[in-house]
């Protein structure tokens, strides 16, 4: 018997009445922003009081961890779908640039501007953890164990300052090079979904490519 084929009723309306939820809380994020994320006009679009909806939600924090858990396992999916043929820094970064623009609020929600009075607990901050793994492994594969080059004074401040890796053994070049990649990457794709390529006449799918391009480059 599957998992849903195991749910009572009750439990399958609880589940598509959450799913309806989030559905309406993302229609909100779009128009209006997290920040302005409310229940009880989710519940009025739904035809539902206040207190019934929080029957469902315990709150806002609740509704916007369920949100930001969603969208950080997507893109772990995605992360882990692009390193199918092994760790891949041009397929991992080609697979962020999609990801994003197929669903640019969810990518906002996470990597935008922080909500106003909200903090993610442990187990969302996991899944982002598992993200950074998959593409230190990425950046692993073009960096060597010893670097060629006396160590920069951001190498030596990374080798000191690893908890952002979450244990992961990847030597400073490729936490220097895991740390550019999200940085610059981020960066590009922040701007172009805020639309501040338009007016400059800028191609972001090229300078994307670009630096990609760059930080793809074995050591």
């Amino acid at each position: 018997m599957t998992e849903a084929g195991a749910k009572t009723p009750r439990e399958r309306y609880r589940a598509q009445v959450r799913m309806e939820v989030k559905e309406h809380a993302w229609e909100q994020i779009a128009t209006a922003g997290a920040s302005a994320l409310s229940l009880n006009a989710i519940a009025k679009r739904m035809g539902m009081s206040g207190p019934a909806l929080y029957r469902y939600f315990a709150g806002r924090d609740e509704l916007i961890t369920e949100l930001v858990t969603d969208a950080y396992r997507s893109l772990a999916d995605t992360f882990r779908a692009a390193s199918g043929a092994g760790p891949d820094v041009v397929a991992l970064g080609h697979a962020l640039r999609g990801w994003a623009l197929a669903d640019p609020q969810r990518y906002l929600l996470i990597y935008g501007t922080p909500v106003p009075g909200y903090h993610a607990p442990d187990d969302v901050t996991a899944i982002s953890s598992e993200i950074l793994a998959t593409l230190l492994d990425a950046c692993a594969t073009l960096s060597p164990d010893t670097p060629a080059t006396p160590p920069t004074p951001l190498d030596a401040h990374l080798e000191t300052h690893r908890d952002w890796a979450a244990g992961h053994p990847a030597p400073p070049a490729a936490l220097r090079r895991a740390l550019a990649f999200w940085t610059r990457l981020h960066g590009v794709l922040s701007l172009e979904l805020a639309g501040h390529f338009r007016g400059m006449g800028i191609d972001p799918a090229q300078l994307f490519a670009a630096e990609l391009d760059e930080l793809s480059r074995p050591d």
